[in-house]
């Protein structure tokens, strides 16, 4: 199991979170964004700095994942092609996203973006909050405690 970060949107206490459990459980975490980050020194972590362009991190990701691999995004889009592909999406705020929600998740995402277009909904996600932060921490948890050998 690899653990992919859609690095360029993903708030930093999680990263931080994200970075003390890859050394922990000994778990390769890549971090892929389109520009240069600062990441702990560490065999487990690595960043791979993409070109900037739409989509061009969330294609990377795609390509190198394989199933059972873990990827951490906000992108609903990004995770109906990881869940498709036999991984896991985790969102920053902790929902897991899976093949029973994700076609609800992708319908209703596209929904708001076009009342966002058409002006009939202003406004986007509320903001960060510390139990979003815990309850991505007890996700995280629980996924990793699931993939441990015996």
């Amino acid at each position: 199991m690899r653990i992919w970060v859609d690095g360029d949107a993903c708030p930093a206490v999680i990263k931080d979170i994200l970075f003390r459990a890859a050394v922990r459980a000994k778990i390769a975490l890549t971090l892929v964004a389109n520009q240069p980050m600062r990441i702990p020194r560490s065999e487990f972590i690595t960043i791979l700095t993409v070109p900037s362009g739409l989509n061009v991190a969330d294609q990377q990701i795609v390509e190198l994942l394989d199933p059972g691999d873990l990827v951490i995004t906000a992108d609903i889009p990004l995770a109906a092609h990881v869940v498709n592909k036999g991984g896991t999406a985790l969102d920053p705020r902790g929902e897991l996203y899976t093949p029973e929600n994700i076609g609800e998740r992708l319908t209703m995402r596209n929904l708001m973006d076009e009342l966002r277009g058409g002006g009939l909904v202003a406004g986007g996600p509320a903001p960060f909050s510390s139990s979003d932060r815990q309850a991505f921490a007890n996700q995280l948890d629980r996924l990793l405690a699931k993939r441990r050998p015996g």
